[in-house]
């Protein structure tokens, strides 16, 4: 019998434009004339970015809460 490992690597992010993988690195996100330097995974080819729903739903949105209410 073989045993199945719980903790499986994610599969790696493919750009849906080029069909290359994402790689990690600086991308500036910018919103009503505020940019700030992000982390995020994007395509070596075309530069598409990729921004999980996670953050887009948690920092992000806080962040645009907050300069939207200045």
């Amino acid at each position: 019998m073989s045993e199945q490992t719980s903790q499986a690597q994610p599969a790696p992010w493919e750009c849906a434009k080029c069909g290359v993988l994402l790689e990690a690195g600086k991308v500036t996100v910018e919103y009503l004339g505020n940019a700030y330097p992000v982390d995020l995974l994007k395509c070596p080819q075309c530069g598409l970015v990729m921004v999980s729903e996670e953050l887009a739903l948690g920092k992000m949105a806080e962040v645009e809460k907050l300069l939207e209410d200045k």
